[in-house]
């Protein structure tokens, strides 16, 4: 690609990325802080990858979600799991219609643009399994009947980690299917204090403006598609995942042991999709190995299974993925 192609790429996301700053403006009304997990669900939004946050009680997770969510004039739903929901409380089900003697079909939730999926490991598995057809084939199958899901449609699912007592781990096939795991942490003390200021001694609810609709989503996204990437870029993507399976053939042999299963051909997919939304973001027409450092611990944090023995060197997925940045050569 040439200079001047990538000035024009270059002028072209500066103009489409108009809208983010807006965003930020509205979400910020609500919201103090939180600067990793909103740009991590704005690149969600960007690169058409569905999200799990994983965070305590009280990170504002939920409210994070909501309030991106009413910035895009769109249909938003949201979904409390608990242990006795069912699969037709999702999707819908088939009723009998007593004047005609046919079944008709009742759509459920699921059939918006914003699924915000709360508590999403509360669920049974019968549950989540119909929550990963729509995730994954952007359909729902109701009877003998399958139904498209508009255009965008993205699942953001919340999940609590400390309070295990009545969840259902969600199985690595589904997990696999977010985009990004975004681990949600404690504000700064500075943070606190305006949160408290704000939120302490008022009860007044603010209502975010809608910044942009689904077409410009749309159309942003298009954008996004053609954000340049060079060879030597992709090459360093494979790089870092082949070496999430075979660590020995970049010289961390120590890394072997610690590694049960890497991560699959659809974490260098979404790594690069996720940092040229990352690159949209900075407002940026190219992605740089510093866009790729940024977001890959969110796209591989959950498809790098440790071993046993890294479970017993008390070893995370984490500690592995930053040796690996940490140690393969930037291009």
């Amino acid at each position: 690609m040439t200079t001047s192609e990538i000035t024009a790429i270059n002028e072209k996301v500066k103009k489409e990325s108009s809208f983010i700053e807006g965003i930020l403006l509205e979400i910020q009304k609500v919201i103090v802080g939180q600067k990793y997990l909103l740009e991590r669900l704005l690149v969600g939004f960007l690169a058409n990858g569905h999200i799990l946050l994983e965070g305590v009680p009280g990170l504002a997770k939920t409210t994070a979600v909501k309030i991106i969510a009413a910035t895009i004039r769109t249909k938003f739903q949201r979904l409390q799991f608990t242990p006795d929901m069912l699969p037709a409380d999702l999707t819908g089900t088939l009723i009998y219609d007593q004047h005609s003697g046919n079944f008709k079909v009742k759509k459920g939730p699921i059939f918006a643009n914003i699924i915000l999926a709360d508590e999403i490991n509360r669920a049974p598995a019968k549950v989540q399994s119909a929550l990963l057809e729509a995730m994954q084939e952007r359909q729902v199958t109701i009877g003998e009947e399958t139904f498209k899901l508009d255009d965008p449609f993205l699942v953001l699912a919340t999940q609590n980690p400390i309070e295990q007592e009545g969840t259902y781990p969600l199985p690595e096939a589904q997990v696999d299917r977010f985009m990004l795991k975004v681990k949600v942490d404690y504000p700064s003390k500075e943070e606190e204090l305006k949160i408290l200021q704000r939120m302490g001694f008022t009860r007044k609810d603010i209502e975010p403006k809608a910044i942009i609709t689904p077409q410009e989503l749309l159309r942003a996204r298009g954008v996004v598609d053609e954000i340049y990437m060079d060879e030597k870029i992709q090459k360093y993507i494979v790089d870092i995942v082949d070496a999430t399976r075979a660590p020995q053939n970049y010289g961390l042999g120590d890394l072997k042991s610690l590694i049960h299963y890497g991560a699959s051909p659809r974490a260098s997919i979404y790594l690069a999709v996720a940092a040229k939304a990352y690159a949209f973001l900075q407002g940026r027409g190219y992605v740089t190995p510093q866009d790729v450092k940024s977001i890959g611990m969110d796209v591989l944090r959950h498809r790098v299974i440790i071993s046993y023995e890294a479970e017993a060197e008390e070893k995370t997925s984490e500690d592995v993925i930053k040796t690996i940045f940490n140690e393969i050569a930037v291009p």
